[in-house]
């Protein structure tokens, strides 16, 4: 695949203008000195859209486009349960959890853990975060990033790798969040767009013309792939098995990302209040009803006009080979766009714990502009560690996205555990904090070792009842935290806004027509 003049310029000029466009949007005003709010919270001013936006961005990247397209070539619809089920997750976090977190002035998870419980689990969780961003989640996305780009633009990976990551220190080193959230909605609008076109063409192409009979047709001639709940016979039931899809470990997948995870959450709890927080993560809701619409079916479509396919990692790159010249380098935009947007967040919220959770601590006098310079340099530092480590940590796997589940589901129950009980159980206290997040970790291990046949999915699921069981024996057996809890629930309200419920209830019940359809 070649990128023509016409590709290659439309993808510079996207990116000159982006970058422009996040300058533009993160400067301060005459005689105003950015703070450390300003940077690593946007000011606290986020309106719901921003938010929306920049929750998809953040999550949707190389890994997700590639790897839940080539799921789709494999599987089939079924890999759609990641997104439609983190939909009803952030309804979830929106009603029940963001209004504490907001209420208690929360900015960072690590913060949270310290006012909950104490000093010992802030610093044990705030090291796992940083370790898991840096050396997982930068370098997957780096890596998995730098392919994509290296076999659309023709270009070394190496060199693509470099570049990815200093477009994307760029980008966000001046203006920080802001500058991350409030571009994220140009960035989304192209992903949507340009996703959009790749299925509409592939549609299109198999259905002569017509996308509705080009799907038809796909349902037809594949009716296995559209199979949400695979049975014990099917070969990926390992992957995906069957109701626990909807019943077991992947809720505490879900609550763990969309709930707990600070380069997730980071956006909402930036917001201007409570009301456009639940706003901005309804639309983000919506958002990822359409997702599979963009990755998912262009793997499915895939199996019927490439079947030959040596990977099925192959299957989004082989369907943008039928993209005409323009439409490529629009559809090449959206997937940098991708890459870009969600090393941005990652990187920003490196920065926003390193700098909050450690350095303000230790040097409770620094400036405010200190702390912003400080910002900057972890930012720096960490994404110049993960161009260095990409390649020696992942280049050896066949899936980038295997890596990513395997290290985060030994440690995902110990963190649902850990802030469920906090939120919801006053009597939870840091030894048995402490308990579910090492018990996570070995109960993890000996399953994995002694029970290699159990799914990943219903291993998680056993692991976080065993850590639940594990932290109230533990919390119940020794003392409260007592004064140390400065957490307050007691005047949090749970009452939504009108257009929150209505908007709830219309995205299960498109989700409950999903499930009916494709069952």
């Amino acid at each position: 695949m070649t990128l023509s003049t016409l590709d290659v310029g439309i993808v510079l000029a996207y990116l000159a203008a982006i970058f422009i466009l996040a300058q533009w949007v993160s400067r301060e005003k005459a005689g105003h000195e950015k703070s450390a709010q300003d940077y690593f919270l946007a000011s606290r001013a986020l309106p719901w859209w921003a938010i929306g936006a920049s929750l998809i961005a953040a999550n949707i990247s190389a890994e997700q486009i590639i790897g839940m397209s080539g799921s789709g070539y494999a599987i089939g619809l079924a890999i759609a349960s990641y997104e439609w089920m983190a939909a009803l997750t952030l309804l979830i976090v929106g009603k029940w959890f963001l209004p504490i977190f907001l209420r208690n002035g929360i900015t960072t998870m690590p913060q949270f853990l310290e006012e909950r419980y104490g000093n010992r689990i802030r610093t044990l969780m705030a090291v796992f975060w940083l370790g898991l961003y840096v050396f997982v989640n930068l370098t997957s996305i780096l890596w998995l990033g730098s392919i994509a780009v290296s076999q659309v633009a023709g270009i070394d990976q190496n060199l693509a790798l470099i570049l990815l990551g200093t477009f994307a220190l760029a980008y966000q080193l001046y203006g920080g969040l802001k500058a991350v959230a409030l571009t994220d909605i140009v960035q989304v609008s192209l992903l949507v767009l340009g996703g959009l076109l790749v299925t509409g063409i592939t549609l299109g192409q198999i259905g002569h013309g017509s996308v509705i009979d080009g799907f038809t047709t796909l349902w037809q001639q594949q009716p296995e792939k559209f199979e949400m709940i695979l049975d014990q016979d099917n070969p990926f039931y390992k992957d995906l098995p069957g109701l626990s899809v909807l019943l077991g470990g992947m809720w505490i997948a879900n609550l763990s990302y969309w709930g707990f995870n600070q380069y997730i959450i980071q956006r909402a709890l930036a917001a201007k209040d409570i009301r456009e927080a639940q706003k901005g993560v309804v639309f983000a809701a919506f958002l990822k009803l359409l997702m599979p619409v963009i990755v998912v079916l262009p793997g499915i479509a895939a199996v019927v006009l490439a079947p030959q396919l040596e990977r099925p990692d192959a299957a989004y790159p082989t369907m943008m080979r039928l993209l005409p010249s323009g439409v490529l380098g629009l559809v090449f935009a959206a997937l940098v766009a991708a890459i870009v947007a969600s090393l941005a967040s990652k990187i920003n919220s490196v920065a926003t714990i390193f700098t909050l959770d450690f350095y303000a601590k230790r040097d409770r006098e620094a400036s405010q502009a200190k702390l912003v310079r400080v910002g900057r340099i972890t930012a720096a530092v960490a994404i110049l560690v993960a161009v260095l480590t990409a390649r020696p940590l992942l280049g050896g796997f066949d899936q980038g996205f295997q890596y990513i589940q395997e290290f985060t589901g030994f440690f995902t129950p110990g963190i649902v555990v850990i802030f469920l009980l906090g939120l919801f159980w006053k009597r939870a206290n840091e030894a048995g904090a402490l308990a579910a997040a090492i018990g996570s970790f070995l109960l993890s291990l000996v399953l994995k070792l002694a029970w290699p046949s159990l799914p990943f999915m219903d291993r998680i699921g056993l692991v976080f009842l065993l850590a639940l069981v594990l932290a109230v024996g533990v919390a119940l057996a020794t003392r409260s935290t007592g004064d140390r809890d400065r957490i307050r629930t007691d005047d949090v309200s749970y009452t939504t806004a009108p257009s929150f419920n209505v908007a709830s209830l219309a995205v299960v019940a498109i989700l409950l027509a999903l499930y009916a359809t494709f069952w």
